[in-house]
């Protein structure tokens, strides 16, 4: 590896702190608990992370999606200070503070929709859409959920049913929460052979519309929960005209269109929210990872009449829209919007992509590249002609990179994506000896693979 500017390595990965803290680790912590990593984290700023035994790495992982801002912003951990200083906790629901208010309304105005909205806060991604469905059930009187192939809504209960990947995320966790269907979603670049993009659009709504008719009827659907762009699923991005007839649906059943944008959301992909891409107004949109750059905090933003269905202590919880949280995403909106953080993320997105399609005409293995803004993607296979996911190639790639500094995540039904989840504050050189160390990476593990 030459030499790196930002990538400081002063010991083996892992160092020798971090393998004694792997050691007790593993007595003390369950195995069930997935690390990508197998350092320890000292420090992180910006898009820089430090480990306990001092080698420096650049984050294109992004705490999965949370950190847009980057890691410790200035204004963030003086608005955590702030608030600590004053209270920490009281409860919502005890008694009230302020900075809900004020969050509350910030996001509202934020929101696709000229209507009049609400907004309920909670602690993580999972919890947001399991209240977004009990919101929708309480406003609709019906019990059906319908989401979608590949897409990813979280670990508890009803989120993880919603949820497809089998393994790791629901073998033998069952039984699940009854009255959830998954309808078929695209997947342009496995489109069948000899099909147009256009085609393909086509038969995937008419798979949809046919889904209402042979697995449940829509006049029993309380909500349709769809990422605008899959995360886990493998950064899969749908075409217009899906969104819009999956809307159009919606509307005609007076069924309650979720946008699901915990990991699309601030900025990502060049907007606020993605589903702003698609010209597309959800009834409802779930919010969390990046909105309180590291501090727990997730939302449900939607039409006031849906919003406030619910019953004087239906909805809610012990630490539901902490002050801490609503402190940092108001910190958060300041940064994104001072810093222009959405046209950053379209300036970055072009930047990987292209890298990303140099790398895929350079390699065989290197099936698809694809996202929207700053949520980039590459897909792994054997060839491009068969398409075969490479599940393995994929996990070699990112144990190659963390070991060269740069912290990497997979994606996808077949753990064969690599995703990139930069923080949005990255600077320009960091970015490119993030994309060099990427490309290093992927050239050591595929020429190593031919030989």
């Amino acid at each position: 590896m030459g030499t790196k500017k930002f990538v400081k390595q002063v010991t083996e990965i892992p160092g020798p702190i971090s393998r004694k803290l792997q050691e007790r680790r593993g007595n003390i912590v369950p195995r069930g608990i997935s690390n990508n990593c197998t350092s320890f984290v000292k420090k992180a700023e910006g898009a820089i992370v430090e480990d306990v035994d001092g080698n420096t790495y650049i984050d294109f992982a992004g705490a999965i999606g949370t950190i847009n801002v980057g890691h410790s912003h200035p204004k963030v951990v003086s608005a955590i200070h702030e608030q600590a200083s004053q209270f920490i906790h009281t409860g919502f629901n005890v008694m009230m503070y302020e900075s809900y208010i004020e969050l509350a309304e910030r996001l509202a105005e934020l929101a696709p929709g000229h209507f009049a909205k609400q907004v309920a806060f909670f602690n993580s991604g999972a919890e947001a859409v399991e209240n977004a469905v009990k919101i929708a059930r309480k406003f609709t009187k019906r019990q059906g959920v319908i989401s979608f192939t590949r897409g990813f809504h979280g670990r508890t209960l009803l989120a993880m049913t919603m949820t497809s990947k089998v393994k790791p995320y629901k073998f033998e966790f069952g039984p699940f929460a009854p009255e959830v269907y998954k309808a078929p979603y695209p997947y342009p670049y496995r489109r069948p052979d000899g099909m147009s993009e256009k085609q393909y659009s086509q038969f995937m709504i008419e798979q949809f519309e046919q889904f209402l008719i042979s697995e449940v009827a829509p006049e029993t659907i309380a909500a349709v929960v769809m990422e605008p762009v899959q995360g886990e699923g493998g950064f899969i991005v749908p075409d217009i005209e899906f969104v819009h007839a999956v809307r159009e649906i919606c509307t005609k059943y007076g069924i309650i269109f979720v946008a699901d944008e915990i990991q699309t959301g601030f900025a990502r992909t060049g907007k606020y929210f993605a589903i702003d891409h698609f010209g597309v107004v959800p009834d409802l949109i779930t919010i969390s990872k990046s909105m309180g750059a590291g501090v727990p905090i997730s939302g449900v933003i939607g039409k006031k009449e849906i919003m406030d269905s619910a019953d004087v202590g239906e909805i809610g919880g012990t630490y539901s829209g902490s002050p801490l949280g609503c402190r940092a995403a108001l910190a958060v909106l300041d940064i994104i919007e001072e810093e222009g953080l959405n046209a950053r993320s379209e300036y970055l997105g072009n930047k990987v992509k292209e890298r990303l399609n140099q790398l895929a005409n350079k390699f065989e293995q290197i099936g698809d590249v694809r996202g929207l803004g700053a949520m980039c993607a590459m897909e792994l296979v054997t060839n491009k002609k068969e398409k075969t996911p490479d599940k393995l190639v994929v996990g070699k790639i990112v144990k190659e990179a963390n070991k060269r500094g740069l912290l990497l995540l997979n994606a996808g039904i077949y753990s064969n994506v690599i995703r990139i989840l930069m923080p949005l504050v990255i600077t320009d050189e960091q970015l490119e000896e993030g994309l060099e160390i990427l490309g290093e990476s992927i050239e050591a593990v595929l020429v190593l693979q031919s030989q």
